[in-house]
């Protein structure tokens, strides 16, 4: 076995496991993967592996099994809190023969908002703003009252720094859609409506909500080096934890 990938993993860090989704777009493993390569570039010590809930492998129970007894920290690379950080990664991670903890979701922080604005600011977002403007923050959506909450602390933030309204919508699963929020705004007076891409990686519903933009709409957060940082500092998030525990997300 070679060096650094020992089961007990005496005297290094634990691995980082990055959990993806998993999409069909064959554009969004592509992105995911390179999003690690910037991680590791961050710190090149550290080990890096990717896990997917579905649809794309690795399959995270199989990136699991082949570390073995080692000691790993689980990174959703999610924004918010919901089904898969409450219950199916803590399952996933309880029936694998690791050390697992589960460190929170990437949202909401204020790295996701410097790239919600860096990624308007690439779309044609004024630099002084926009008289008139305001936003849609679109994003896939979830029953969990939870996610919905952690989405809308996001909008808060970003409507601060860009002076505008900044309204909440979503893909599936809650309301109000992206067209909704869109007639919402209009109907207040708002004539320059952008739609902010809130997801890690272009898919379907990352399309299908830049579509409803009747101005502009930015990109999905992608490869943006605040991902990576905020990968990596939800990493030691929960590597500072004193000891190992159950698998659940921290707060």
């Amino acid at each position: 076995m070679a060096r650094g990938t020992s089961r007990a993993n005496p005297g290094g860090p634990p691995a980082l496991v990055v959990v993806a989704h998993g999409s069909r777009d064959p554009r969004a493993l592509r992105t995911v993967r390179a999003l690690l390569d910037r991680v590791r570039a961050l710190r090149p010590g550290l080990p890096v592996h990717l896990g997917h809930i579905e649809l794309n492998a690795p399959l995270l129970p199989d990136t699991l099994a082949r570390l073995g007894g080692r000691e790993v920290i689980l990174v959703p690379l999610l924004l918010s809190r919901g089904h898969h950080v409450k219950r199916d990664l803590p399952e996933m991670a309880a029936a694998a023969p690791v050390r697992a903890r589960l460190a929170a979701p990437l949202g909401p922080h204020p790295l996701l908002v410097d790239a919600l604005h860096d990624r308007l600011a690439e779309a044609g977002w004024p630099a002084r703003g926009s008289r008139g403007g305001a936003v849609v923050l679109a994003s896939a959506g979830s029953r969990d009252p939870d996610s919905r909450a952690d989405t809308g602390r996001t909008a808060t933030v970003l409507s601060g720094r860009l002076g505008v309204p900044v309204l909440p919508a979503f893909a599936s699963a809650a309301a109000p859609t992206v067209p909704e929020a869109v007639r919402a705004l209009a109907a207040r007076g708002h004539r320059h409506i952008a739609v902010a891409s809130y997801f890690t990686a272009p898919g379907r519903f990352a399309a299908e909500c830049a579509a409803g933009a009747p101005w502009i709409a930015s990109a999905p957060l992608g490869t943006h080096p605040a991902m990576a940082h905020l990968l990596l500092h939800r990493y030691e998030e929960a590597a500072a934890r004193a000891t190992t525990a159950p698998a659940t997300a921290s707060a």
